[in-house]
């Protein structure tokens, strides 16, 4: 059975989705981006890996990306356009949202429904570029899951005509220095024009490559991409049941984890 999704929200006023009830014990715990919280309780796919997690004990929780549901402002556009636009006004794209979500994380580990030693972002396309940036700036993060992920925001349409300076740092590969040496789990189909297979493995390529310089002479973490013959922008076959076995195996070696650099 899939798990009732629940609106809660922290002291300070951010809301977020809570799928299963709170465990006796702190549990393990995955947030998954895709869409807006109504969004994702309708469409539960995009939570198909913390379901697969959930009969293992883990929790799993969501937030409203950039511009989706409540973090959209009246002035602005919805969903990537809205991305798009804020880029083009200079304003800060991603920074609000991961305050938004190290502040659901610093609730749900106070109130005892966390364990802060087991914690994973999971991202479906543009969820994906929010997973990776969220690790990036929260080190609890240990294990980063993403399916067919947006990580260069140019290979958007909505981002056509904006100026490449706009989005340097915001795309994946420049989070390699950030995202250190945890695991990472991408997968992308092999005609993916919406996100840009090549685009995913380069920047899976340029991660591996900076944690494996980080490792030199050590057990390197993985840094592991799937392609499969998929038309279109789709997720790969059993996309979410992989995602949910890399991070158990992750989470199983974690003793073999250092603490990686912020």
């Amino acid at each position: 059975d899939k798990p009732a999704m629940r609106v809660l929200s922290t002291a300070t006023g951010v809301r977020f989705g809570l799928f299963g009830e709170k465990p006796t014990t702190p549990a393990p715990t995955l947030f998954v981006f895709a869409a807006a919280i109504a969004e994702m309780d309708r469409q539960r796919i995009y939570s198909g890996a913390g379901e697969h997690l959930t009969r293992d004990g883990w929790l799993y929780v969501t937030l409203d990306p950039p511009c989706h549901g409540h973090s959209r402002l009246p002035e602005e556009p919805a969903n990537l356009r809205g991305w798009a636009h804020r880029v083009k006004q200079g304003h800060d794209l991603i920074g609000p949202f991961v305050k938004r979500c190290r502040q659901v994380l610093d609730f749900l580990i106070a109130e005892r429904y966390s364990d802060p030693a087991r914690l994973a972002a999971c991202g479906t396309s543009r969820g994906g570029f929010c997973a990776f940036h969220f690790a990036a700036t929260e080190p609890r993060i240990r294990v980063v899951t993403a399916i067919s992920p947006v990580t260069n925001l140019l290979a958007l349409r909505e981002f056509k005509g904006v100026e490449p300076r706009l989005v340097q740092d915001l795309n994946v590969a420049n989070l390699a220095q950030k995202l250190g040496t945890r695991p990472l789990w991408l997968s992308i189909g092999d005609k993916d024009e919406r996100v840009s297979t090549a685009d995913c493995t380069n920047t899976a390529r340029q991660l591996n490559g900076t944690a494996l310089r980080r490792q030199a002479g050590k057990q390197a973490t993985p840094v592991e991409i799937v392609i499969a013959p998929v038309d279109g922008h789709r997720a790969i076959p059993h996309a979410y049941k992989l995602a949910a076995q890399f991070i158990q195996q992750q989470m199983l070696r974690d003793k073999n984890f250092r603490n990686p650099s912020p």
